[in-house]
């Protein structure tokens, strides 16, 4: 079952990069994965918070498809241990639905966004900068997908 990630700007840490990469490339011997980067907005000086938040999320929602399967990582989300995360992933790729999960730009998602996902995610009730919350969520996609195939990458 394929699964997305859409990003918010480019990553620009060329250290995050490279992990990235990695995990990515990884995660590619468990099951279909692409990351998607939706350009940073020009001229953002001009435009307030809201608006920015909802031309991002304009150019989200064009991403997916009727029937995806939309999680945001959000602060607010649910939070859940790596384990979690694997039983979660298997119940929902069992769905035969394309899991598209999105992070979005500074200043969150458009109400927009949030009214279309169908789940919200939390990786911590720490802060951690978007640039680092890619690094992050990629490998415990990476992680949970171990758990799965029952590899000891992972250790409880």
């Amino acid at each position: 079952m394929k699964t997305k990630l859409i990003l918010v700007g480019k990553t620009v840490n060329k250290h995050f990069v490279a992990c990235i990469d990695d995990y990515v490339e990884r995660i590619g011997h468990y099951m279909p994965f692409e990351i998607t980067v939706i350009p940073d907005l020009k001229n953002t000086k001009s435009l307030s918070e809201s608006q920015q938040k909802e031309r991002e999320g304009e150019l989200i929602l064009k991403q997916l498809q009727p029937q995806d399967l939309l999680v945001l990582l959000d602060e607010h989300g649910k939070e859940l241990r790596s384990i979690e995360l694997a039983q979660w992933l298997q119940k929902r790729q069992a769905t035969g639905k394309r899991i598209v999960f999105a992070i979005g730009g500074a200043y969150g998602f458009s109400s927009a966004v949030y009214e279309r996902a169908d789940e919200q995610l939390s990786l911590s009730k720490m802060t951690f900068s978007h640039q680092m919350v890619r690094l992050i969520f990629t490998e415990q996609l990476y992680r949970a997908c171990t758990i799965i195939k029952g590899e000891p990458y992972h250790h409880e």
